[in-house]
């Protein structure tokens, strides 16, 4: 099965990520893709934990799924909580300092820098965020 429910707690998040791991080793994905993935799950699941149904918790399901030639994977993050569209926040400008800048965002930039492709869509009530990368 490729797929998980769990509660959106950040005691959940290393359920989640030992579950995606599991998967990426069963293709052989390098170490260095598996870290950053990592990385990703963190800033996304913490994200649906912390904020899509403050103050009351509710459900994530998370799919892997996987391309070949060349190996990709794609993880779809999946939450009925408040609807929110991360992408639709511009860039921060990292030229400036940490000072200089407006909090927040420099977690969803790292994601979409990280992975080779992020999509998000609000649909039949849920959000719906889909990262993809090559991992060959």
């Amino acid at each position: 099965m490729n797929q998980i429910t769990l509660d959106a707690t950040s005691e959940n998040l290393d359920r989640l990520t030992s579950f995606i791991n599991e998967k990426l080793m069963s293709v052989g994905c390098p170490r260095k893709a598996m870290m950053e993935i990592d990385v990703v799950i963190d800033e996304l699941f913490s994200n649906i934990a912390n904020y899509a149904y403050h103050p009351d918790v509710g459900p994530a399901t998370v799919i892997v799924e996987f391309e070949e030639d060349p190996i990709c994977v794609m993880i779809t993050f999946l939450d009925n909580g408040v609807p929110f569209d991360p992408l639709a926040k511009e860039d921060p400008d990292t030229s400036l300092s940490a000072h200089e800048r407006s909090i927040g965002g420099l977690g969803v930039y790292i994601v979409k820098q990280m992975m080779d492709d992020v999509t998000y869509e609000y649909k039949n009530g849920q959000n719906i965020l889909r990262i993809k990368k090559n991992v060959s």
